[in-house]
């Protein structure tokens, strides 16, 4: 399987309800480094998975309406605690619609999958991968 990976950042706010959750009940800060791999089993005719450049813009468009926002005011987010493997799902799901529309450089179907990593920090991070198809 081939593979090309991207990074970006987000800066957010959120908070969480649960006991489980401890001190980050309360509304706190979080500055979350993201990458983003797109998977194919062959090159394409140019010898690449997918454009670089167009694979970083579709994330930078993905992270844009979380960038610097307070989750907890986001109405797609209303009583959603808003944890880190939950924001995998939720770029991957961006992703994966610009990857089946074709606006990577190569045709959707023949991208095989996607990974969505999120560091939290330096010693923990979470990710989601799925097919594309």
């Amino acid at each position: 399987m081939f593979a090309v990976e991207v990074r970006d950042h987000i800066m957010i706010a959120h908070s969480f309800r649960g006991a489980v959750f401890g001190p980050a009940q309360a509304l706190h800060g979080a500055t979350f480094v993201i990458d983003a791999a797109f998977m194919a089993e062959t090159l394409d005719a140019n010898g690449i998975v997918i454009d670089i450049g167009r694979a970083h813009e579709a994330l930078k468009a993905a992270l844009a309406p979380l960038n610097y926002c307070n989750l907890d005011s986001l109405p797609d987010f209303k009583s959603t605690n808003t944890t880190t493997e939950f924001l995998t799902k939720h770029i991957y799901d961006r992703l994966a619609d610009a990857a089946r529309e074709g606006k990577l450089g190569r045709a959707g179907r023949e991208l095989k999958a996607i990974r969505v990593t999120l560091s939290e920090s330096h010693v923990a991070r979470a990710w989601y991968e799925a097919a594309l198809w």
